[in-house]
């Protein structure tokens, strides 16, 4: 600990602000302080540095290579010190920062999160629906719902569920449809060119994609699967994404059989939020909705 002693946690915590804001003004802002003490303080801590730690643009304030080279670490760990001393505090122990795949959010997670909060009103829920990965110390954020093969280095994982596939279509459009064989007289809605899923469900059935009709294309999962709705064609769905409307009838599942794309839908945390009882809470009331869809979605 014997750098501290040159460069106090104080300084470190001014120039963290400053380097990730990018801006005195924002950085005074979330420190408490104004813009001129802040830029003094700065200027203190160069000077025991006895090195410069700041480019100042009339725009904002861009780290020297010294500084830029240590900023996601300093970030890190700065990140990590807030958490502990929410702990210690027992400030925040009833508040939980949520970041959760989008589509996971709107077509799962929200019909069903009224339960929790029924049954735990002394919790305040933040969710931050982002399709990045999320560095959850360096965010702020207790726990993560991540969809990927890996959850990820660097942190504690509970695997959910595993993501299985099926077609979808409209109802009209099914009953057209007897074998998979058929599939292939349809155009293919497709959220990437790649066919996500096509391969892995195709091949259960003793078939390769070749030969799939095109069709639309749409960037995003959500409205491939209203485009399946309104008939434009055939998409390859997910259970959290359509098992829900297909048990509502708003889309039709031509095949029963239901394939694991080899992705996994995971629960992470970092090894101190994993403590918090609100975060425990919230992860048990999460696996046992899961296993009440999934014995939904199997009828």
């Amino acid at each position: 600990m014997r750098n501290l002693n040159a460069l106090p946690l104080s300084a470190l915590r001014v120039i963290e602000a400053a380097g990730r804001l990018g801006s005195l003004t924002a950085a005074a802002q979330e420190l408490g302080v104004t813009p001129g003490a802040l830029s003094q303080r700065l200027r203190k801590a160069e000077e025991a540095l006895g090195r410069p730690l700041f480019e100042r643009h009339p725009d904002g304030l861009e780290p020297t290579g010294a500084l830029g080279d240590v900023m996601a670490q300093l970030t890190h760990h700065m990140a990590g010190l807030d958490a502990a001393a929410g702990t210690l505090t027992g400030r925040d122990a009833n508040v939980l920062t949520l970041s959760v795949a989008p589509l996971f959010a709107s077509r799962w997670l929200i019909w069903r999160l009224h339960r929790f909060t029924d049954a735990h009103p002394d919790i305040a829920l933040r969710l931050d629906p982002v399709s990045r990965t999320v560095d959850l110390d360096a965010a702020g954020v207790d726990a993560g719902i991540r969809v990927g093969r890996d959850p990820g280095a660097g942190v504690e994982r509970v695997k959910l569920l595993d993501q299985r596939v099926f077609p979808v279509c409209s109802a009209a459009l099914a009953a057209r449809i007897a074998t998979p064989s058929d599939l292939f007289h349809h155009p293919v809605i497709r959220e990437t060119e790649a066919l996500a899923g096509w391969p892995e469900w195709l091949a259960a059935q003793g078939l390769t994609p070749e030969g799939l009709r095109p069709g639309p294309t749409y960037r995003d999962g959500a409205m491939c699967l209203d485009a399946a709705m309104m008939g434009q064609g055939v998409f390859m769905a997910w259970e959290t994404l359509a098992a829900d409307a297909v048990l509502r009838g708003t889309v039709a599942a031509p095949f029963a059989q239901r394939v694991p794309s080899g992705v996994a839908y995971w629960f992470v945390t970092t090894r101190l939020s994993a403590r918090k009882p609100a975060v425990r809470r919230f992860r048990d009331w999460l696996l046992a909705e899961i296993g009440a869809s999934r014995v939904e979605w199997a009828g």
